[in-house]
């Protein structure tokens, strides 16, 4: 089961740097050019998950295996860009292929990084950016309602309905993920990959000596963000880039607390962006490996199975299931059992976030 998302915002805000630290890539970014990159740069990320190394200590296991998410660096948006400015409708392609949006909002002065507006004003550039996503979605809602209209089709009327409706919305200064959806909108919705549609984080890169205490500008972005009833991180992109060269693990975590945090910006925007999928973690425990897991909520357990191998979700008999808490607490698998706190559970059992499985199936 494959989750990813796209980090979109203007030129020079900070995306590239905080995708190579977020990735570990090498490549550099050349701050002063709008459109350094022109096809997306594609990374898998390690959701950041205390409980997997726990678990992992407690079985010996020899290998540890994290959960992902895949991470699409997109060249930045510019106005006009769903008319094709700065190769806009290449960029708006990419973003069409996510689950969610990381926009990466800039929020630090510097006269040595040139801002594509001449200006620091997160809010505007909040704006800019969906306004393009918003005119996008509109000019695919309504070449669909075109098409419909000439079938003169009376079993296409649900369809239009909702094509005006989602049309209205957007032309109002909405987003779709404001929008409320039936079930039959949410498979029209679906089927056009709408942009707006998607959940959004946005990610405030400030400089380095106002990480702690952030600044006017992310506390702009907090209220608007909360307008919408999203999210926002705050994180350094120079930070972070430094965070990821250094190859000790207990050195880096001594950098971070020498910085007054307890952790990244990087494992908060991990975090975030799992969270804005609606994903939860299970695991698999044994000597060989632990291995984290990524399904929805509500997920039933045969779909959970299915994550980790088909043939487990179409044989499913039952899983054989023990709670983290209780895990921890009795000592690992043996005293859970013995505790009374290993489950047998079916078909219709919904997967709890940090559920310890192991599958019974028939081949």
């Amino acid at each position: 089961m494959g989750f990813n998302c796209g980090i979109v915002g203007l030129p020079n805000v900070g995306k590239s740097t905080l995708f190579n630290a977020l990735t570990q890539t090498a490549a550099a970014e050349a701050m002063n050019y709008p459109f350094c990159t022109i096809e997306p740069n594609i990374g898998r990320v390690g959701v950041p998950d205390p409980r997997l190394f726990t678990l992992a200590k407690m079985a010996n296991s020899a290998k540890i295996i994290p959960t992902q998410i895949e991470i699409v660096d997109i060249a930045g948006l510019v106005k006009g860009a769903s008319n094709g400015e700065g190769l806009g409708n290449q960029f708006l392609g990419h973003i069409r292929g996510t689950d969610a949006i990381l926009h990466i909002v800039r929020c630090f002065e510097n006269n040595d990084i040139t801002h594509v507006s001449g200006s620091v004003d997160p809010i505007r550039d909040i704006e800019v950016v969906e306004t393009e996503l918003m005119l996008a979605d509109i000019e695919s809602l309504t070449k669909r309602e075109a098409n419909i209209s000439k079938k003169n089709n009376p079993e296409l009327a649900p369809e239009k309905q909702f094509l005006q409706k989602a049309i209205a919305w957007l032309e109002d200064g909405k987003m779709l993920n404001q929008m409320e959806f039936s079930d039959d909108d949410k498979v029209f919705a679906d089927a056009m990959h709408l942009i707006t549609r998607k959940p959004i984080l946005y990610v405030c890169n400030v400089a380095e000596r106002e990480i702690v205490s952030g600044n006017a500008f992310t506390r702009q972005v907090e209220t608007y963000a909360k307008s919408k009833n999203f999210s926002h991180v705050i994180v350094s992109a120079e930070i972070e880039s430094e965070i990821a060269v250094i190859q000790d693990e207990e050195e880096k975590k001594e950098y971070i607390e020498s910085l007054g945090l307890s952790e990244s910006g990087l494992a908060r925007v991990i975090r975030g962006g799992y969270n804005l999928l609606n994903l939860i973690t299970f695991f698999t425990v044994g000597p060989l490996e632990s291995h984290a897991w990524t399904t929805t909520k509500d997920a039933k357990a045969p779909t959970a199975a299915g994550v980790i191998h088909s043939d487990f979700e179409r044989g499913f008999i039952c899983a054989e299931t023990i709670g983290y808490e209780d895990y921890i607490k009795y000592d690992g698998e043996a005293g859970a059992k013995a505790a009374g706190k290993m489950r047998l559970e079916g078909k219709e059992y919904v997967v709890q976030d940090g559920d310890i499985f192991h599958f019974r199936f028939n081949v």
